[in-house]
Formats: structure tokens, sequence, C-alpha cells
């Protein structure tokens, strides 16, 4: 009867210790340590500070380097549990390199710490650059966002030296024109192909709309066939036609997790206000993510996976970069993500078990995003101008 008494007793006061309610946490690397928290919220915005960001990575890391994550949701608001003292709130979108914020805080024990709106602006790290196109204006939603991109011309694509100063180009549908190009058969152009190749290997993104898939997939104008003259990707990986009618797609899917939770919505009308759009006929699913379709018909397409072995090591982008590199930490429960950090901090994070390079995609290569659509002159784009405004900020 006595050793019944005492182990009631034992059950009893581990009982009583498991109930305290001590607000802890465990770090992503280890999920048995447990260290004294508080709460760190807010809201991202994009620069204009009107703007909320949706799908931003909010982290940060322990002395140990442990990292603490969580992401905003479609109204932009995050709240984040980490261990007390002094910190650096991370926020980012993407892999980090392109749009990043960095924030002093103080996080106490269970209380909570409300970071600035005027704080929490996504700013942007890189040097962006566009091709002015005669149906597509992505500059103007770039500008509205608060950010800032380049002109450069169709000529300037033909130098090297000049497009990798910059971490991602647009290139707008209706900019191969002749008076644009100053040829009649621009998909004769072997360096601009050889170049925007060469800069997507070396890490620089890409986004390209309709009628510009002759940048991707060769053309002249646009793309009037598969296997088309031109092109840096080969005709296997994607095919397009320019045999879309003016029409009003209704009830196309957000195929893609990560866009639909950023974006609060998961299916809209998507209006083709001018014929002979590109259709995508044929795609690699291998090498192409769908993002947005249509049935079975894909709308909006990316990849990570472009290489060209042949093509020069040069390098590409902001200086802003040079100190910083983008990993894959490695989480307990699997969900790996891609955060862009501080290179003093690599050693610490490798003994984590993080590796260099995404977690997904080609280690050194840099995106490429392409839409059927895009914003037509009519600006009556819906539900679409979020979207564009994603793929801004995640090239």
């Amino acid at each position: 009867m006595r050793q019944n008494y005492l182990l009631i007793m034992l059950c009893s006061f581990v009982l009583l210790v498991n109930c305290k309610g001590d607000d802890t946490v465990a770090p992503d690397e280890n999920p048995v340590k447990v260290v004294s928290t508080g709460k760190v919220e807010g809201k991202v915005f994009a620069k204009n500070g009107t703007k909320p960001i949706g799908g931003a990575l909010v982290f940060t890391t322990d002395g140990q380097s442990n990292v603490y994550h969580t992401y905003s949701n479609a109204d932009g608001g995050f709240s984040l549990t980490a261990p007390e003292g002094n910190t650096t709130l991370h926020i980012q979108t993407g892999d980090g390199k392109n749009f990043r914020t960095e924030i002093p805080v103080i996080i106490k024990k269970n209380e909570t710490v409300t970071v600035a709106s005027t704080d929490s602006k996504l700013d942007q790290i890189a040097k962006m650059a566009y091709v002015k196109g005669s149906y597509d204006e992505i500059e103007a939603i770039i500008s509205s966002l608060g950010y800032t991109a380049t002109e450069i011309t169709y000529q300037d694509l033909k130098n090297m030296n000049t497009i990798s100063q910059y971490d991602i180009i647009f290139l707008n549908c209706g900019s191969r024109t002749y008076a644009q190009t100053g040829t009649s058969t621009p998909s004769n152009d072997v360096n601009v192909y050889n170049n925007l190749s060469t800069f997507v290997t070396n890490g620089g993104s890409l986004y390209s709309s309709d009628w510009a898939s002759a940048y991707l997939v060769g053309g002249n104008t646009n793309t009037v066939s598969c296997n088309a003259p031109g092109g840096f990707i080969n005709d296997n990986l994607l095919c397009l036609q320019d045999i879309g009618a003016a029409t009003t797609y209704m009830g196309c899917t957000i195929s893609n997790t990560a866009l639909a939770t950023a974006l609060g919505f998961n299916t809209l009308d998507i209006q083709y206000d001018m014929g002979a759009w590109e259709k995508i006929l044929n795609y690699d699913p291998a090498f192409w993510d769908v993002l947005v379709q249509k049935g079975n018909e894909p709308l909006m397409i990316r990849t990570g996976h472009y290489t060209n072995p042949s093509a020069p090591q040069t390098p590409v982008g902001t200086s802003l970069n040079n100190n910083h590199i983008t990993i894959c930490h490695h989480t307990a429960n699997g969900n790996n993500i891609t955060i862009t950090i501080n290179q003093n901090a690599w050693n610490a994070h490798q003994a984590h078990g993080d590796t260099m390079g995404p977690c997904t995609g080609n280690s050194s290569s840099g995106n490429i995003y392409y839409t059927t659509f895009h914003n037509h002159a009519s600006g009556n784009i819906g539900k679409t101008g979020p979207i564009l405004e994603y793929v801004i900020l995640n090239l």
C-alpha cells in the first residue's frame, strides 16, 4: 500500500510540473530543448507603406543560430514566438536575395512586442530593369509598390556587361517590334539569347509575359508555333502558340498553395482583352511549376531549374549581396525553408545541418516566371494585379 501511495504522489508531482504553463518553445532544429520566450508581432508592407504583403517569411535566430519562423498572412500580419533577449527580426520574400528587411528587437519573456509599421516595410535589395513593351507595363506595378526599376532597351540585351548589373529583368509583352529590335527577324539575335541564358545560369531572374515568350523559346515579334527559331529554353521543355482568343477565363485556379495563401484567394477570373495571346500547349512538369491554371491549361508557370553548363561564369546582380548567401534551413519536421543570411553566420548554420543554396531548384541559377496574362493597357486586370505583385517580390 505504501508503494502505491508513493507512486500516486510521484505521478501527481509530474502532472503539476507539466501543467505549469510556462511560455516555452522548441527551436526548429531541436524539438526537445525548451527556452523561455515572448512574442513579436506586426504587419509587413511594401515600400509604399500601404500595400500589405502576404506570404513573407518572418524569422529570427538565437545565440546558437537556431531558427524560429512564421509567415505573414494575406493581410500582411504576423505573430512569432521566439526566445527572449536581443535579436534581429528578418523579413524576406522569395529566397531573400532581392527583397528583405532586418529589424532589431528586444523580446521579453511572456510579453508581446509590436513592430512599428514604419519599420516593417520590405526593402528592395535587387537592382531591377525592364524592357518597355507595347501591351504590358509591369513597371507601373513595380512603381505602385514603391520600388524602382531601370528602363533598358532591347539593344542593351546584347551587352552582357549591361545586363549583369541587374538581379531581375522584366521582359514586357510587345517589346520585340521592328522599332525596338531594328530587324524583322530578332529570332536571329544569338547574342540576346546567349546573354539571357548566361544571366539566369549565374543567378539572375527573368519575368516574361505573353508575346515575350519569344525571348524564352524563340520567335520574332512573338511565338507563332512550337519549335520556333531562336530562344534559349529547349523546345521539349515548353511549347507555346499565339492562338488565344479575346475572352474572360472564368473560375481559374491558383494551384500553388504558397501563392494562394499569400493572396488570400485561390480562384479568379482572368480577362484576356486581346486575341492572339500565347497559349501553353505543352510543358515539362519536371522543369516547370504551374501556379495558375484553367482546368488542365497552365496560365502561369515558374522554374528554378534552368542552367546552361556551357555558359561562362560571370558575377550577376547588386554588390549589396556580396556578403550574403542563400541557404536551405533544415527543420526537424521536414518543412525546410530557403533563407538569405550574412555569410559570417554560415558556419553555425552548417553545424545545424543546413546546406548551401535554395531548398529547391538549381543552387546557382535564378528563377524564370512566365504569365500568359499581364498588366494590359486598359488597366482592368482584377485579381491578376496581386498575382503580378507577388511575382515581383518573389523572383
